[in-house]
């Protein structure tokens, strides 16, 4: 579907634009009959005669189009009789006379080359398509037919046996010679890029293209602009069809890679291409566009119209604002820098610095050699050296034939190529010269091709060797198409399977000087044969810029750029290319700039405060290097060590009457309870291990349950002794080892099942917590079953809340050294750790939820140790009299006496 449409539009280009010059080419066609006999075809072939051509005889002849002279003449008003078109001596663009002399040149190096149709001389025969549809149709005609007086399908001229044609310079030149040829299936080498859609016309079996595929240039065009973060540029092109084919395909590419074009400006087409300068009006808004000192880079479609038209614009606009337009112009591979003659006044400087694309080119030394010892007298049958020499020179060749021209003076037919600017004539072959060049090898080696296979065949034996080439030129299309050399250069040459070449283009920098000299520097290339890593290539320190821009790359954006740290925020009824800046929000980075939006760092980083990089989160534990974990570890182990000390005195004073009073034996499981208890909250220190996450919850919770189950024991004894001393209560058999064991067993037993359930069902595990800390990573123990946690602790809470219970209301219990207060006391202290434990663990993240955890079971132990033990340690240490047996019958007596007093008290 798409490239019916394509061909379509081509073949309505081409009917709208020449639909009078193929009436004239039809009619021509029709008419073949002897000029006596139809005047009328006579008269107008005389309108039409070109006297500018250039003949040099061969036995095979390669015939040229090219594009270098200008021709003026009024157009018919069908009231006279119109005069010849070749009246009047043409303009010509100099610096496009070197394409005629590579053409020349190419021929004679064949010529010279025996290994190349041996025995077989080329010529050449070259006429002008003066930039006219007309004429370019009549010289076809001429390059087929008779050179004296064209009438179609009668060839009156035996000798004339040509066998391909080249050219022309741009595609409209080429489609029309391509109508006529492809008629007699004459093959054509064009040198010219094809406007998109254009090229699905020209695409017949006759033609030949020694350029690649426009469609790479556009692709390298977008790439050069993503290279350097262009995205803010204008466009220019010519206002025709060919132009508006350009605009669309790279505003389509443009959008496609986030760049935006400014301004969109189209160069007004003259029917006379010098017609610009009297037009200044006309261009008032290319030259606003212009003027912008926002735009810094400009993209041109530079045809060969193109080309002078915006030399003259710019340096209109200079002589105007009596500014500089620094801009960067990039142009396509039309582009070819010169300067005519006519123009000399012209600053070339509007364009140093400029980047263009070309076909790629190898220089050819012998070339220069040849343009060396070119002149007038040396040029043989040259027709259009002429004019190239005066208007090059400044000078007459034929001084008489020229009276009202005493500006001049006479050419000594001596002046050198090269001592020409290099504006106006180029020694180096230029980028479309090296194609013409390329395509007389490609039709001379398919000429040898052909010759070859009829020899192998035996079709020459006993015959004419030229007779194989005469009326069969379509046999040259099979070698064509499957041609493959290497020229002189070295550079290999071959068409794809649409005829065209297999290459790249080259990026050149262009460096102008005062006395309009330039240099061409390749800077890059894009060569689509090359692999996807190495398809596009610039080398930006190679680059020379306009000296406004102080050597750096020039920034081509609507507005600055979006630093890292910040991303893009549209502007409401403007370009995508223009934007405001707006930070990136907490949690979020930008690391490029113009970053469409923010993006989340991984879990394992975070971002900085500049918010333009993410840094890699520390972990978050609780370690033994550290000062928090270091006086957490000192603590344990000085209360570990105060809780062996107090055990040891115990030991030691086993049978002193205080130690004995409310069992001895729950004292010392107590004691080493809370020494395990103290020692457990090292499993809380250091990287979380599969291990100790296992370890530490249900170690506390059993240890502690000990604990509180010991405590809770000796508050009971307490009770139990003092209902026993009454007479005949039956209490007795509760007082005893047997019940306090039984009763620590029992409470513990609870505790270690619940912790089985939970190591069962849903067991504490190793975790690295991301989200919990913004720049740490918390490395902790996930409890698996929270609620088994909530039942450890509950279930010690009313162990401690039912020993605090028994012993607030056993403190005042008549009874020898009664621990009950320093229980109440320390059952209070216990439960108030574990109270506020519970806010401020689930307040707390990372390391200091551990610590908060860590200083509940040192603070709690401590608070049991220090409340039960210190009275105890203070007697036995400091006061020893008051732990003796008669201390202990005055406590009884005194104990008695006040339950007598009490008992009193309750009877009265």
């Amino acid at each position: 579907m798409g490239d019916s449409v394509s061909r379509e539009d081509g073949f309505a280009f081409w009917m709208t634009e020449n639909f009078l010059s193929l009436r004239l080419v039809v009619l021509l066609l029709l008419l073949q009959t002897d000029c006596k006999k139809n005047p009328a075809v006579c008269t107008m072939n005389d309108l039409l005669q070109v006297q500018y051509q250039y003949y040099q005889p061969g036995d095979l002849i390669i015939g040229g189009i090219t594009s270098h002279l200008v021709s003026f003449y009024e157009g018919a008003d069908f009231n006279t009789y119109p005069k010849p078109k070749s009246d009047t001596e043409p303009l010509v663009m100099v610096k496009k006379y070197q394409h005629v002399l590579s053409l020349a040149f190419a021929v004679k190096e064949i010529n010279e080359n025996h290994k190349i149709l041996p025995n077989i001389t080329l010529g050449f025969h070259v006429y002008d398509s003066h930039f006219d549809a007309q004429i370019t149709y009549q010289n076809t005609l001429n390059l087929l037919f008779s050179q004296q007086r064209t009438v179609p399908n009668y060839n009156c001229d035996m000798k004339k046996n040509l066998v391909a044609v080249i050219g022309g310079l741009d595609s409209e030149t080429s489609v029309y010679t391509a109508t006529i040829l492809s008629l007699y299936k004459i093959p054509q080498v064009t040198y010219c890029l094809y406007a998109p859609g254009v090229s699905d016309v020209t695409q017949r079996s006759s033609l030949y293209r020694m350029v690649p595929n426009e469609q790479h240039q556009y692709t390298g065009i977008v790439k050069l602009l993503l290279h350097f973060q262009w995205k803010w540029v204008g466009m220019l092109a010519m206002d025709d069809d060919k132009g508006e084919k350009f605009v669309q395909t790279m505003e389509c590419m443009f959008s496609h890679n986030d760049i935006c074009t400014a301004f969109i400006e189209r160069m007004p087409k003259q029917r006379n291409i010098l017609g610009i300068i009297n037009f200044y009006d006309l261009h008032m808004d290319i030259i606003a566009s212009l003027r912008k000192t926002s735009v810094n880079v400009c993209v041109a479609s530079a045809d060969a119209q193109m080309t002078l038209v915006l030399q003259v614009v710019l340096n209109l606009i200079e002589a105007d604002v009596m500014m500089p337009i620094n801009k960067v112009w990039i142009m396509t591979a039309h582009w070819d820098f010169s300067v005519e003659p006519y123009f000399k006044k012209l600053d070339i400087n509007v364009f140093h610095g400029a980047l263009s694309f070309a076909v790629q080119f190898v220089e050819i030394q012998e070339f220069q050699d040849f343009l060396q010892i070119w002149n007038p007298s040396t040029s043989g049958g040259d027709g259009f050296i002429g004019a190239f020499w005066e208007q090059a020179f400044s000078c007459l060749l034929f001084p008489d034939t020229n009276m009202g021209n005493e500006t001049k003076g006479a050419c000594t037919r001596k002046e050198k190529l090269e001592s020409l600017p290099g504006a106006f004539f180029e020694m180096g072959m230029t980028s479309q010269s090296y194609s013409i060049y390329n395509a007389v090898y490609a039709v001379a080696y398919s000429l040898n091709a052909l010759h070859l296979s009829r020899n192998r065949h035996g079709t020459m034996v006993g015959g004419d060797h030229l007779e194989i080439f005469k009326g069969k030129q379509f046999k040259l299309h099979s070698f064509l198409r499957s041609i493959s050399f290497n020229n002189s250069a070295g550079d290999k040459i071959s068409f794809d399977e649409k005829g065209e070449l297999l290459a790249g283009f080259d990026i050149l920098n262009w460096v102008t000087f005062p006395n309009k000299s330039f240099l061409k520097v390749k800077v890059g290339r894009m060569d689509p044969q090359s692999p996807l890593s190495r398809l596009f290539s610039v080398n930006k320190t190679s680059i020379t810029w306009r000296s406004q821009f102080k050597q750096a790359v020039p920034l081509a954006l609507c507005n600055d750029p979006c630093y890292p740290g910040s991303s893009r925020k549209k502007k409401e009824g403007e370009l995508f290319c223009c934007y405001n800046c707006a930070p990136c929000p907490e949690g979020k980075i930008s690391n490029e700039r113009d970053m469409d939006d923010c993006i989340k760092c991984p879990k394992d980083q975070y971002p900085n405060k500049k918010r333009n990089q993410c840094l890699p989160k520390d972990l978050n534990f609780l370690s033994y290097d550290e000062p928090l974990g270091i006086s957490m570890t000192v603590l344990a182990l000085a209360l570990s060590a105060a809780t062996a000390l107090v055990l040891g005195i115990f030991i030691k004073h086993r049978n002193t009457p205080i130690v004995k009073a409310n069992n001895r034996n729950l004292s010392y499981a107590l004691l080493i309870s809370l020494l395990l208890c103290f020692l457990c909250s090292l499993l809380f220190i250091g990287r979380p291990q599969f291990l100790t996450c296992h370890l530490r919850q249900t170690a506390f919770g059993i240890i502690f349950s000990v604990a509180v189950s010991s405590v809770l024991a000796k508050t009971l004894t307490v009770v139990l002794a003092f209902r026993a001393t009454k007479p005949g209560s039956k209490m007795r058999k509760w007082v005893g080892k047997k019940f306090s064991n039984s009763f620590i067993l029992s409470c513990s037993f609870i505790q270690a099942g619940i912790c089985i359930v939970w190591l069962c069902t849903d067991p504490p595990f190793p975790y690295l917590d991301m989200n919990s800390l913004s720049t740490e990573i918390v490395v902790e123990c996930n409890e698996g079953s929270a609620n088994m946690l909530y039942y450890i602790l509950g279930y010690m809470g009313l162990l401690a809340l039912v020993s605090f219970i028994v012993a607030f209301f056993a403190r005042k219990l008549p009874d020898t050294f009664n621990e009950a207060k320093c229980i109440t006391f320390s059952m209070l202290v216990f439960c108030s750790v574990w109270l506020s434990f519970v806010p401020t663990y689930l307040s707390t993240k990372g390391k200091y939820m551990v610590a908060v955890e860590i200083f509940s079971i040192l603070a709690s132990s401590a608070g049991i140790l220090g409340c039960i033990f210190s009275p105890k340690c203070y007697i036995i240490v400091m006061r020893p009299e008051l732990n003796s047996k008669e201390q202990q019958k005055i406590e009884i007596s005194k104990n008695l006496t006040t339950e007598a007093t009490m008992l009193g008290n309750r009877q009265n």
